[in-house]
């Protein structure tokens, strides 16, 4: 039998420690979900830390109903400490909606007994009710990965971007928000504009933030940072705005409208609740954006697309203003000036699994050869092009 190198457990250890059956751990390694860190010339198997680390993401991702297919996709190999920290974090939210999910359904159970008790008869919109609280498990993990993608998306940005400024200072400069505003955030995600922009922010203005993601929305209520009365927040579907006419000074899209069905339909609505005079700005980005990041993945394997369909084609830098002028009077593009020199895997890695595309069929089963392929591809940094700015439509 091989040396085991020093701090690393055999399987009975590992299992042992960790509570779990050696069946457990050998069916994950075969799974392809937790791989020993080390292996003799003897074929033995050896645990080590970081494998602990990632034994308790599997544990409470399974515990939170996700599938060992989800969990797979969920997981990456490398664990950086800003990785991990960003981890558990997320796992922290995942859990605190979770009892929030439970506590409400625990809440409609009491309420729906009490009413059997009292009258002897069921309330069936209760029972209705019920249904649709305990099938929530798809939105959780929904929820988890569009907030693990968004923060693997806006690293990215934060750690390689050539323009100090930042997308969201930027952003929040074109909307010119003076004392008194009214505003309205449509598809606001994480809140990252208003946290990084609190500072700068008037205090006499009223802002409206809204998703369509409960989820989302449910997170930022409990950011204590926007918990200063400045701050409202709302989940609805932009097509249909629920707030009366001319109420906005400003409502801001940022890089979400080509998510939406029916863009005209979301340009009335935003046109009906704006002030006469009001601004509406939207993000969006060009075809030239990012584009060595695709074509860096399609030399690794010439099936992956990492974007299921060109968001820039619905709605884009060269085709926003078609939509926008039926709808407005003046209409202008600013452009972002930025670019990316990457010169780390681990956060490019992450980006990439990040995407909306077919990519994790075709990494994730030979994740540590795509790590070398990216690692040799980055021996000179690697340069990528951004091509985003806002529309501004008065």
């Amino acid at each position: 039998m091989g040396m085991r190198p020093e701090g690393y457990y055999s399987s009975g250890e590992f299992a042992r420690m960790a509570h779990i059956s050696v069946r457990t751990v050998r069916y994950y390694d075969k799974q392809n979900i937790l791989k020993p860190s080390f292996v003799s010339e003897a074929g033995a198997r050896y645990y080590s830390h970081s494998d602990f680390v990632r034994l308790q993401q599997i544990m409470l991702f399974k515990y939170l109903g996700f599938s060992l297919e989800d969990i797979r996709e969920l997981l990456i190999e490398e664990m950086d400490d800003g990785v991990l920290q960003r981890s558990l974090g997320l796992q922290q939210k995942l859990i605190r909606d979770r009892i929030e999910q439970l506590q409400m359904v625990d809440r409609a159970i009491s309420d729906t007994t009490k009413m059997l008790r009292e009258n002897h008869q069921i309330d069936w919109s209760q029972m209705l009710e019920l249904i649709h609280l305990t099938g929530v498990e798809n939105s959780l993990k929904t929820q988890y990965k569009n907030s693990a993608n968004i923060t693997a998306r806006i690293r990215l940005h934060s750690l390689f971007s050539l323009n100090k400024q930042g997308w969201f200072p930027w952003i929040y400069e074109q909307c010119d928000i003076r004392p008194g505003a009214e505003v309205l955030e449509i598809g606001c995600g994480n809140g990252k504009l208003w946290l990084e922009n609190l500072d700068r922010l008037p205090a006499a203005v009223r802002v409206v933030l809204s998703d369509i993601s409960e989820g989302m929305i449910r997170e930022l209520r409990r950011e204590e940072r926007l918990q200063d009365g400045r701050f409202s927040f709302d989940s609805f579907d932009c097509h249909e705005i629920p707030f009366p006419d001319g109420q906005f000074d400003c409502v801001i899209a940022n890089h979400m409208l080509f998510y939406c069905e029916d863009m005209n339909r979301v340009f009335r609505e935003v046109r009906r609740v704006l002030k006469p005079g009001g601004t509406l700005v939207c993000g969006a980005y060009g075809k030239a954006h990012m584009r060595e990041i695709s074509e860096l993945a399609r030399q690794f394997d010439q099936r992956i697309i990492l974007s299921a369909e060109n968001l820039y084609e619905r709605f884009g830098k060269e085709n926003g203003a078609d939509w926008l002028r039926p709808h407005f009077d003046l209409v202008e593009w600013r452009a972002y000036e930025d670019r990316l020199i990457v010169d780390q895997p681990e956060p490019l890695i992450e980006y990439i699994l990040s995407c909306h595309g077919n990519q994790n069929q075709f990494i994730l089963e030979k994740y540590n050869k795509f790590r070398q392929f990216v690692e040799g591809k980055l021996r000179k940094p690697l340069e990528i092009t951004k091509d985003a700015g806002v529309f501004v439509a008065r």
